[in-house]
């Protein structure tokens, strides 16, 4: 026991789910990025597609997206010789979590993101290019500090949303006790097993602990940048 509180086991799963999580904002933030930037500031064609391809996973059932991702990422599937290559694997690891975790919370990433870009006030990029400086400059300069807030909230939401992911990650991931066993997984074990329902109690409170304190952090910071 930990403090008379967790079992090593249920520490163990607090932890993984923390390293994923952490794992799969940090690999996603960039393309968030990106895509929020240009969703914000840009007119493309094809611009409805990428918003309907990024909030797919928000209307498709995990499942269905974990099992999509284990096809692709399988070493049948279409990637799996490019991964094999650089001695890649993301079926049956942690890297399979973080994956399943970053596709399924990379919507609200982008979101939050996008909705700070587009709250920045054009013309002080506009006086930024008019002084030379170039559009990475100005991106690195001006738009991310002053929408440091709501990019900051969306990392919280997609962190809070990897905590709570289960469908997508059982799919490619499994339940590998130690390796894949995240707060979710480990709950759904606890639940089958005879007398797991007090262990499965403590993580539920500390699963809605986390994402009560998240869910506050993302509104405040976004109402900060608001200036409301």
């Amino acid at each position: 026991m930990i403090f008379g509180l967790l079992t090593s086991d249920e520490t163990q799963a607090i932890v993984l789910s923390l390293w994923v999580a952490s794992a799969a904002v940090i690999a996603s933030l960039p393309l968030g990025v990106l895509l929020g930037w240009l969703l914000a500031r840009r007119q493309f064609v094809g611009k409805t597609i990428v918003e309907t391809l990024i909030n797919l996973p928000l209307v498709l059932p995990p499942v269905v997206t974990g099992y999509l991702l284990l096809v692709l990422f399988g070493q049948r599937g279409p990637l799996g010789p490019l991964l094999e290559r650089f001695n890649l694997a993301f079926v049956f690891n942690w890297k399979g979590a973080a994956l399943a975790s970053a596709v399924m919370a990379f919507p609200l990433m982008v979101r939050s993101i996008r909705l700070a870009i587009a709250s920045v006030d054009p013309k002080l990029e506009q006086a930024a290019r008019s002084l030379g400086a170039r559009p990475l400059d100005v991106l690195w300069s001006v738009t991310l500090p002053l929408a440091k807030n709501g990019l900051i909230a969306g990392c919280i939401l997609a962190f809070a949303r990897s905590l709570g992911e289960f469908g997508a990650t059982i799919m490619i991931a499994g339940s590998i006790p130690g390796e894949t066993r995240t707060i979710p997984l480990e709950i759904y074990s606890l639940l089958e097993s005879p007398g797991g329902d007090v262990q499965g109690l403590r993580l539920v409170i500390v699963s809605v602990v986390i994402a009560f304190a998240a869910m506050a952090a993302s509104e405040w910071l976004e109402r900060r940048g608001k200036g409301t």
